[in-house]
């Protein structure tokens, strides 16, 4: 159990003396003919499965996390597909350039290797293309706190379930829409953004309610990844379909990742409750083991705590993650957005390798970011590292990492094999943040896990928006590798400084200000503590009487 569990479960009975009594109800009626406690039967549960039995051997928190995994990776699907559809979508040899020298371009290659993209119907500048593949970003940096706060105060089941629903119904318009005015595509891909930018904060609600401490690395990494894995299959898919004239070819990307995450909504609200407490067929044993485990979570009715804004602000961690983040996104955000168009305007490749390509990376930081969580809480767990030497480390290698790689890439020239390795590298490499600033959200203040993730993922949002669009005015009708060059040393060395922040004012301690309660929700919060505690108490005593003699808890 977490420091911050044990420091609570002291204060709190110190506090109030009735849950002892509680306490010793529930161990009298639940281990009759057991000399056990029920604090040793739970841990005895910890060492077996982790959970109550679903599918076999999972628990149900398992399926939250997969379904979540799955709505990030539609998520990235409707955030990504624009970047490859563009290609198809823009009327190149209609641009202007201005002549490069011969030395600062790339030749096409003569070879079958390669092929003419058809142009589109679009006429859009570098500068007009940048500003629509940024304006998502300028809704999602608008109601991620939001999405944060409303996933706290209510769950973030419905906040999580609306905000990818509302996204696929707008990514469906977005032909539509973008044949009728330029303009009006770019609000659309701002309302987008607005709706999408809930859905970050309110999953990271669902993870502090749902996910026991000494697992939060791997289910962070495997629910997050979602949206790494939605980028390796939506892009090859999406260039697929520019290539082809089903449904008109470039919008049937739109069309198809739009219904997806409309379908992906309903089975999300059938099947997912906003904490183990209010799910409707979780068993006996998994609740008891995630609301051992945890301080403050997973109880309803939920009951959010004031945030203590001056103390959040004054935090040396805190702000750790913050710059950290911002620094991650706009190494990532850059070469999410970007790539393809480096890819098919520099190295000259067809839409279709172009589009497998640029997943390649993708698919390499999906492996590693699972990995890394498994290993980071291995580590943990063994007592060989410490958390905040765990995230310190991992996160080094996902800043570190992409910036040595991003400087490779900027003097390959056009030598496309070792561009395109570098880039896989450097993407690869930066999945190992899922065990590093990714999580760190929920070990400095569990409680306010959805509050700081958004405050931090808006901020972080700024390169979503500053990133596309210095990326066009560097290239705006000068598409060259010096220009190019540029463009990558800015974001490694801004992966530099954000990592070298993170180790010096880290720390992956519970924060005393995530206690911070005033008396009289002290007082409501002990009366429910007495209720819980109880209906625990006649839950587990129901379940061990259907029992044997020598008791199988999982």
């Amino acid at each position: 159990m977490s420091d911050y569990g044990s420091n609570r479960s002291t204060n709190g009975e110190a506090g109030n003396p009735s849950r002892k009594a509680v306490l010793q109800s529930m161990i009298d009626t639940s281990l009759e003919s057991s000399t056990d406690t029920l604090e040793n039967a739970l841990l005895l549960s910890s060492k077996t499965a982790h959970s109550g039995k679903f599918l076999g051997c999972l628990g149900v928190r398992h399926l939250v996390g997969f379904l979540g995994f799955l709505g990030f990776a539609n998520v990235y699907a409707m955030r990504v597909n624009l970047s490859v559809a563009i290609v198809a979508m823009v009327n190149h040899t209609a641009i202007p350039h201005v002549n490069a020298t011969s030395s600062d371009v790339c030749p096409v290659p003569d070879t079958n290797t390669t092929t003419d993209n058809p142009d589109g119907e679009f006429i859009w500048t570098e500068t007009v293309q940048g500003t629509i593949l940024g304006s998502f970003f300028w809704g999602y940096l608008l109601t991620n706190f939001l999405g944060g706060r409303l996933g706290e105060l209510y769950g973030g089941r419905w906040v999580m379930g609306i905000g990818v629903m509302a996204t696929g119904l707008l990514t469906v318009l977005s032909p539509i829409v973008a044949r009728w005015s330029t303009t009006a595509f770019v609000v659309l891909r701002i309302l987008e953004g607005m709706t999408e930018g809930v859905t970050f904060p309110a999953m990271n609600c669902m993870l502090a309610r749902w996910v026991p401490p000494m697992e939060r690395s791997r289910f962070t990494a495997m629910v997050f990844a979602g949206g790494t894995f939605g980028t390796v299959i939506s892009m090859p898919l999406a260039g697929y379909l520019c290539a082809n004239d089903w449904l008109g070819g470039w919008p049937s990307v739109f069309y198809l990742s739009g219904a997806v995450g409309v379908v992906w909504f309903i089975v999300w609200i059938l099947l997912v409750a906003d904490s183990p407490e209010s799910h409707g067929f979780i068993s006996t044993e998994e609740r008891l083991f995630i609301s051992s485990s945890l301080d403050n979570d997973g109880r309803a009715p939920y009951k959010a705590m004031p945030v203590p804004w001056r103390r959040v602000f004054t935090s040396p961690p805190f702000y750790a993650i913050l710059v950290a983040h911002t620094a991650q996104n706009w190494g990532f955000y850059t070469l999410l957005t970007e790539m393809p168009s480096y890819l098919n305007n520099i190295l000259h490749f067809d839409i279709k390798k172009n589009a497998m390509l640029s997943a390649l990376p993708y698919l390499l930081m999906w492996v590693i970011s699972i990995t890394s969580g498994f290993i980071a809480d291995w580590v943990r767990s063994s007592g060989r590292l410490s958390t905040t030497t765990t995230r310190k480390i991992f996160n080094s290698i996902g800043h570190y990492g992409p910036c040595v790689c991003l400087v490779i890439v900027g003097y390959t020239g056009c030598h496309a094999l070792m561009s395109v390795a570098a880039l896989t590298v450097a993407v690869g490499l930066n999945g190992a943040i899922f065990s590093g600033h990714a999580v760190s959200h929920l070990e400095i203040a569990p409680n306010f896990a959805g509050t700081l993730l958004g405050i931090t993922n808006t901020v972080a949002t700024i390169p979503g928006i500053l990133g596309p669009t210095v990326v066009g005015y560097l290239t705006n009708g000068n598409e060259t590798l010096g220009q190019w060059r540029i463009v990558f040393l800015i974001a490694a060395i801004i992966f530099a400084v954000g990592n070298t922040f993170y180790l010096f004012f880290y720390i992956g301690e519970t924060q005393p200000w995530n206690q911070v309660i005033t008396a009289s929700k002290h007082d409501e919060d002990a009366d429910e503590d007495e209720e819980v505690y109880s209906r625990i108490a006649t839950e587990y005593a129901a379940a061990d009487s259907n029992r044997s003699a020598t008791p199988e808890i999982f």
